[in-house]
């Protein structure tokens, strides 16, 4: 079993950052993508990127050049480095791991919030 904790969220004006973190544990856990997904009222999940424990990334097309995610495969945390954030960005967001198992699990969210 995988425990998800998520930290990071918040208020930030337009122009922005926030760095996201979300430790996976459990007991001999062997994780294979960590990522970040968000769903802004009255839209759907959505992805906002992944990472594999190779370092291969995958980006929405919306964060490309503003968010950066990495990982400590020691620590099994993950991490979304959110820069130049804009209203739109405002959303609950949802650490993602994939483990090697082929299970899925998803943290309980926390807020981003970009408003003036």
């Amino acid at each position: 079993q995988v425990q998800l904790v998520e930290s990071g969220g918040g208020l930030v004006q337009p122009g922005g950052s926030l760095r996201l973190s979300c430790a996976a544990s459990g007991r001999g856990i062997s994780i294979n993508v960590m990522g970040w997904y968000r769903q802004a009222p009255g839209k759907e999940r959505d992805l906002v990127a992944t990472i594999t424990t190779g370092g291969s990334t995958n980006y929405a097309d919306s964060v490309k050049g503003r968010f950066t995610i990495s990982r400590d495969n020691a620590k099994n945390t993950v991490y979304l480095q959110m820069n130049s954030l804009k209203p739109e960005d405002t959303a609950v967001y949802y650490c993602y791991v994939r483990r090697f198992l082929g299970l899925d699990y998803w943290g309980p969210g926390t807020q981003v919030t970009v408003s003036s």
